[in-house]
């Protein structure tokens, strides 16, 4: 619900300021963006495939081919991913800071920066989450239903993270 509330008030600031809008969102790096994009999509695969490897009830890799690794190596290819994401966001901002696009800068800038903020955030905590699982995978002497079911849980949260990100990009890098 909060994301449904940050889209209104995009959509509504879009809505009373074009020339701002079309201004600001021109310094925007669609192409950078969109790769980064990329990233995050990929992970939520990487995530499905750890999933995979739990509802198999295998925690780590049997080999060193990938469709023997676990939940584990999975699990961590996709933290890293989630973690590029993270680290291409703050690049973002930096660039548009230098730009002259910040929080406090006009409406666009606040709507931007609160959106995207906050879905970064949410990709943090999802980080942690893929974190303790991982670490619950390694604590426990028989990896079981409840660990797996864990996992499957952190993969709901992380799947609709990218899908929020995916709407998050159309509205505000594609959609002029």
């Amino acid at each position: 619900m909060f994301f449904a509330g940050l889209f209104a008030i995009y959509f509504t600031l879009r809505s009373t300021s074009p020339e701002m809008w079309q201004s600001e969102s021109s310094l925007l790096n669609v192409t950078f963006s969109g790769i980064n994009t990329g990233i995050l999509v990929a992970s939520s695969f990487t995530c499905q495939f750890g999933v995979f490897a739990a509802e198999r009830l295998q925690h780590r890799r049997t080999s060193w081919k990938l469709r023997d690794w676990g939940m584990v190596e999975w699990f961590f290819v996709t933290y890293v991913m989630g973690a590029m994401f993270v680290i291409g966001q703050i690049y973002e901002y930096a660039l548009l800071v230098s730009e002259g696009v910040a929080l406090d800068s006009n409406s666009y800038g606040s709507a931007f920066y609160m959106t995207t903020g906050f879905h970064g955030l949410h990709v943090i905590g999802g980080l942690i989450a893929f974190l303790l699982v991982i670490g619950r995978a390694y604590a426990v002497r028989n990896f079981g239903h409840k660990e797996a079911t864990s996992a499957i849980v952190v993969s709901y949260y992380w799947h609709f993270v990218d899908v929020v990100w995916i709407g998050l990009f159309l509205i505000i890098y594609v959609l002029k």
